[in-house]
C-alpha cells in the first residue's frame, strides 16, 4: 500500500455499520491507514479531544493531513475523489447517483430494523425477539427496493462492485443472521457480498471480542448508537 497520512477512528466494539463502510472503502482503495478505536460505550466520542476533531462527534471520522471528516458516505465519496484508481462508486452518472441514494436511504430509513436487529446480531451472534409489525413493514420495504435494484440476479448492484453493495448486504444480514425470513436470492446476494476480502477484514476484527463475550457469563456488548 502506498504511504498516506490517513487515520480512521472507529468504535472499539467494531460494530458500527458506518465505520465498517469507511474501513472497507480504505481497503478497496488499497490505502494504508492507522486504525484508532473510540469506546462509545463509555462516551469517549464526547471527550474534548475527539469532539474537537469530529464535527459530528460520531464514528467513523477520517483524518487526512489537516482534514478531519466524519459521516461515512462523506468519507467514501471523499476517498473516491482524492485517491484515483479502484472506484468505490459506479462510473456512469445514473448508477453513481443511485448508489449514493441507496447509501443515504440505508442510513436514514428502516429504523425499526436497525433498532430490533442491531449490529450485535450480525457481529456478535446476539439473538433477538420476533420482528414487530413496524419492523416487518420496514423489511417489506427493504425487499421491494431489492426487487428493483437486483432485477438481473447480478452478484452486485450495478454490474461491478461498489461501496453501496457492502452497505446493503449488511442491512440484509441483520435479518439473515437472526434467522428472519429473507427471499433466497437476497440472502444469497448478502452472503456473496459478505465474503468480499475487505468486508472479511472487518469481520475478523470482531472475532477476538466475540470469543470474549462467549466466555464471559452474562456478558453483553453495548451497541450504544451503532444502529
Amino acid at each position: 500500500m502506498p504511504p498516506t497520512n490517513l487515520r480512521l477512528y472507529v468504535d472499539a466494539q467494531f460494530a458500527s455499520p458506518y465505520a465498517m463502510s469507511a474501513f472497507v472503502a480504505l481497503h478497496e482503495k488499497g490505502l494504508s491507514f492507522e486504525l484508532v478505536t473510540i469506546d462509545l460505550a463509555n462516551n469517549a466520542n464526547l471527550e474534548p479531544e475527539y469532539a474537537a476533531s469530529s464535527l459530528t462527534q460520531r464514528v467513523p471520522t477520517l483524518v487526512h493531513d489537516t482534514l478531519a471528516l466524519s459521516e461515512s458516505s462523506a468519507i467514501t465519496e471523499y476517498l473516491d475523489e482524492v485517491f484515483p484508481g479502484t472506484s468505490l462508486y459506479p462510473k456512469d452518472a445514473i448508477s453513481r447517483a443511485r448508489a449514493r441514494q441507496v447509501q443515504a436511504w440505508l442510513r436514514s430509513d428502516l429504523l425499526p430494523i436497525r433498532q430490533e436487529r442491531s449490529t450485535e446480531v450480525v457481529f456478535y451472534g446476539a439473538s433477538a425477539a420476533p420482528l414487530s409489525a413496524a419492523a416487518r413493514t420496514a423489511a417489506g420495504k427493504l425487499f421491494s427496493a431489492c426487487e428493483i435494484l437486483l432485477t438481473d440476479h447480478s452478484p452486485n448492484l450495478f454490474g461491478e462492485w461498489c461501496i453501496a453493495d457492502a452497505d446493503l448486504a449488511l442491512m440484509l444480514n441483520r435479518l439473515v443472521v437472526n434467522g428472519d425470513t429473507v427471499p433466497g436470492r437476497f440472502a444469497d446476494y448478502a452472503a456473496h457480498q459478505w465474503q468480499r476480502p475487505s468486508v472479511q477484514r472487518w469481520v475478523a476484527l470482531n472475532r477476538p471480542r466475540c470469543e470474549t463475550v462467549e466466555l464471559a457469563a452474562g456478558a453483553s456488548v453495548q451497541a450504544g448508537v451503532l444502529t
